[in-house]
């Protein structure tokens, strides 16, 4: 399991904007260019867990302030669903 948890951590935390996009469009959330080039910057070298409760609702708010709520919130849900 923790193998698995590192992998999905590596993966989100050294994402690129393409990567971001097209997951993106693969679950559904409506992203820009921009919107995902801001959340890339934003999590580039922090090294967060998204299976930590804190962190990730931590990362969500910040976020929020970059990009909106409402793709805050279905990145929140992306997330979720990642860690089941």
């Amino acid at each position: 399991m923790k193998l698995l948890q590192n992998v999905i951590n590596h993966k989100i935390n050294n994402a690129t904007t393409d990567e971001l996009l097209k997951y993106a469009g693969q679950y559904g959330i409506s992203l820009t260019r921009e919107q995902a080039d801001k959340i890339v910057a934003n999590v580039k070298g922090k090294n967060i867990n998204i299976f930590d409760d804190k962190q990730r609702s931590k990362v969500v708010k910040d976020l929020a302030k970059i990009i909106g709520a409402q793709p805050a919130k279905e990145l929140n849900e992306l997330f979720v669903q990642l860690i089941k």
